[in-house]
């Protein structure tokens, strides 16, 4: 059993099924010239200059997906929006790196 005060994993495949079809925030915490480079549509670039004012805009109980370079640093990212009392946070496993080799047809620029 999962302990329910902790983030999910979520596979690219998971978040490309659910993106259009479901409420749901992706924010990326990739470093500026990376994510004007290309991006998962409709992902926020989440930096430490607009956190502030992007928790206080969030709804909490929308599912969120934190999305850095390869799945890892997105992990303490997305505990940290758990322990701000997110609801539903998600480390979006192999990152956007994994996403631009699944899905190079579904990136912004």
């Amino acid at each position: 059993m999962t302990n329910p005060e902790t983030f999910k994993h979520l596979q690219c495949q998971q978040l490309q099924e659910t993106i259009s079809t479901a409420p749901i925030v992706v924010v990326d915490i990739r470093d500026e010239n990376s994510y004007l480079a290309g991006h998962i549509p409709g992902a926020i670039h989440l930096t430490n200059d607009n956190i502030g004012d992007f928790m206080r805009e969030a709804d909490l109980d929308v599912a969120t997906v934190v999305c850095c370079y390869h799945g890892i640093s997105s992990q303490p990212a997305a505990e940290f929006l758990i322990s701000q009392d997110f609801s539903e946070v998600y480390s979006l496993d192999g990152g956007f790196v994994q996403w631009q080799t699944q899905y190079p047809e579904l990136i912004e620029s």
